[in-house]
């Protein structure tokens, strides 16, 4: 009797634990990986990174966007059509002009890339570009050389679309060549394939610098001489009906 009982309760007891860990694993199963607040702190991130993928802040770690003049113009743009009704005029108008300003900045950085992998650096050339807004200047091994390298690209190649201070950004990456032992390299090559261009290609550049300013200004135009006809229309039609 007492042998029998104690099978029972093994058996009992087996099916208990097997059961309450069952439950146990399904209970885990169903409870979610990360909570919400876990989620949105990684959307923020990423969303940070496709920020600075797309616009390429010339000063990435300033949050704000102001420190520099073509950062703070591409910023005020982007808020601007972001108040702006989608699909009107107004916001066609913004497009343009963000788009030709993220051109302008995709193509400096297209120049880096091309250098980077004549040098080899085939597949590590994005991760080399890729400058994030956590960057910080205190984290940089070899910042006054790799600025004083960052100047001379600057005025000795035509690597730069514009006659004012280069980005910053690029001071992180020169600072990583440096590390690499490439950067002495990386100026060759940049003299190289983009020498000084004469005063006319500089003068056919800030033309294209102008562009998006030009555009707004042109549609701006075109839209108001629209409303004056509009309001000249509709001043006949007030005579007529009187």
């Amino acid at each position: 009797m007492g042998a029998a009982f104690r099978r029972a309760c093994v058996r009992f007891c087996c099916c208990c634990c097997c059961c309450t860990f069952d439950d146990e694993e399904e209970e885990e199963e169903k409870r979610p990986l990360f909570s919400n607040e876990t989620l949105e702190y990684f959307d923020r991130k990423a969303k940070k990174r496709r920020d600075q993928e797309t616009n390429l802040w010339s000063e990435p770690g300033d949050p704000s966007h102001s420190e520099r003049d073509d950062d703070r113009a591409l910023y005020n743009l982007l808020q601007s059509r972001a108040r702006t009704r989608r699909g009107s005029q107004g916001y066609r108008r913004l497009s343009v002009d963000i788009e030709a300003m993220r051109e302008v900045r995709r193509e400096v950085r297209d120049k880096w890339k091309m250098i980077l992998e004549y040098l080899g650096f085939m597949t590590e050339a994005e991760s080399l570009l890729t400058v994030s807004a956590s960057a910080s200047y205190d984290r940089m091994c070899n910042a006054s050389t790799a600025r004083t390298l960052l100047q001379t690209l600057h005025a000795e190649t035509s690597i730069f679309n514009s006659r004012e201070p280069p980005p910053e950004r690029y001071l992180f990456i020169l600072d990583r060549l440096i590390y690499l032992d490439a950067a002495d390299d990386f100026v060759a090559k940049a003299r190289r394939f983009y020498p000084p261009r004469d005063n006319d290609e500089e003068e056919q550049e800030e033309i294209v610098m102008k562009l998006p300013h030009l555009l707004s200004r042109v549609n701006q135009s075109m839209s108001g001489g629209e409303e004056e006809d509009e309001e000249g229309e509709a001043s006949e039609q007030d005579d007529s009906l009187q």
